[in-house]
């Protein structure tokens, strides 16, 4: 089912699922109910030339307010680039140049489409409308806001309390970031959990300034390919968007277990009940759809069943080289499989192993066991690599 296909309460559950804030949830379930387009904004601060998958979050929530037919504004913030978003810092940050911003715009546009529908996102920039701020709108701006209200942000609040400096400019960041929701008219502002307190300045001005107020909906940070960290380029732990087919594919397979299931809720347009569903399967298929995803939402689905082919196959290979060899003894007639697995000390119970092949965890010769009712008839000088899960790989020399 496609996203425009979905009913009203499906379409809900599409858009708030993997939130970690959905501020006025009612409120967005009766705008979807009434039909019209909604104007979705995210702001992204040109700040660094790379995107990766922790940028993927948002931009993949703004895909699924753009596949079902909401209006989607891709802001960038050049002039708020230039300031130098506080958000998490423990100092200052410096700040940009505009032509370093500038040219990291470009890049932005260009890795973006990778994900949103390049004929149907709206790309502004913050300085369209803020070059031609005189002195007395700022102070009118400024007016809005007082000093008790900017310093409620915990990242300020705990520079003061370490005695660590704030400059003036930086309380210029969350009134000039409202503001942009103002000149936009946004029904819905989006953003990284990190960014709650700035979404929020934006509903109050909006009303202050007679517009209804936007709903809010945060994302949270990805963990990274580490399952400790936040993905960062800095630590190496993560999964750029113009990175090749195979480099993204591989990547994604040294996810934890776990950590794919996070992946899954933030990282696709499935449904809870739908990844609930590939839970009853083997971890390592869910794994391969979910990095054959990755790749096909930056490269195309061709090129995700391709890269999948290819890894397999070298996954193959490496396996078949790595397996150590060991002497079994030559049957007489066919015996169960499962007994061979519990013989082997590859499975601890008959029923154990019944439940292995039936899962499909176990192969022989690279072909999945189907029937956990298989038997086997050993010959001397027979050889076969059999596997059992991820980790379990031997190579059978019958004796």
């Amino acid at each position: 089912m496609t996203a425009a296909a979905l009913s009203a309460p499906d379409a809900l559950t599409l858009l708030t699922k993997g939130t970690v804030t959905c501020h006025k949830v009612e409120q967005l379930a009766a705008k979807l109910k009434e039909g019209r387009p909604l104007r979705i904004k995210a702001g992204f601060d040109p700040t660094a030339p790379d995107l990766h998958l922790g940028h993927g979050v948002l931009i993949r929530k703004m895909a699924q307010f753009q596949k079902l037919g909401h209006e989607v504004t891709f802001l960038i913030g050049d002039f708020t680039g230039l300031i130098g978003d506080p958000t998490g810092k423990k100092a200052t940050r410096p700040a940009l140049t505009r032509e370093e911003v500038l040219a990291n715009a470009e890049t932005y546009k260009t890795q973006v489409f990778r994900i949103l529908d390049p004929e149907k996102t709206i790309i502004r920039f913050n300085s369209e409308w803020f070059s031609d701020f005189r002195g007395e709108q700022w102070i009118r701006l400024a007016s809005r806001f007082t000093l008790a209200q900017m310093l409620e942000r915990n990242d300020f609040q705990k520079r003061m309390s370490a005695q660590e400096p704030i400059s003036i400019h930086e309380l210029m960041y969350p009134m000039s970031q409202a503001y942009d929701s103002v000149a936009l008219e946004a029904d819905v502002e989006l953003g990284g959990n990190d960014q709650l307190f700035n979404l929020m300045q934006g509903r109050i001005l909006q009303e202050a300034m007679g517009q209804k107020p936007q709903i809010v909906l945060t994302v949270p940070l990805l963990v990274g390919l580490d399952g400790v960290e936040k993905m960062s380029k800095s630590l190496g732990n993560y999964i750029g968007f113009m990175e090749d087919a195979d480099t993204q594919f591989g990547k994604a397979m040294s996810v934890s277990d776990t950590l794919m299931w996070d992946w899954y809720l933030l990282l696709t347009d499935l449904l809870p009940a739908q990844i609930e569903a590939l839970k009853l399967g083997h971890p390592m298929d869910a794994k391969k759809g979910l990095a054959r995803q990755i790749v096909s939402d930056f490269h195309g689905a061709a090129a995700g069943r391709e890269a999948e082919e290819r890894w397999t196959r070298r996954f193959s290979e490496r396996s078949q080289e790595e397996a150590p060899e060991v002497a079994v003894a030559a049957t007489e007639g066919e015996v169960p499989l499962t007994r061979l697995l519990v013989d082997r000390g590859l499975a601890a119970s008959r029923k154990e192993a019944e439940r292995l092949i039936t899962q499909g965890a176990v192969s022989l010769d690279g072909q999945k066991a189907q029937d956990s009712a298989l038997r086997l008839a050993l010959s001397p000088g027979q050889s076969l690599l059999v596997k059992v899960g991820k980790l379990k790989l031997e190579r059978w020399v019958v004796a």
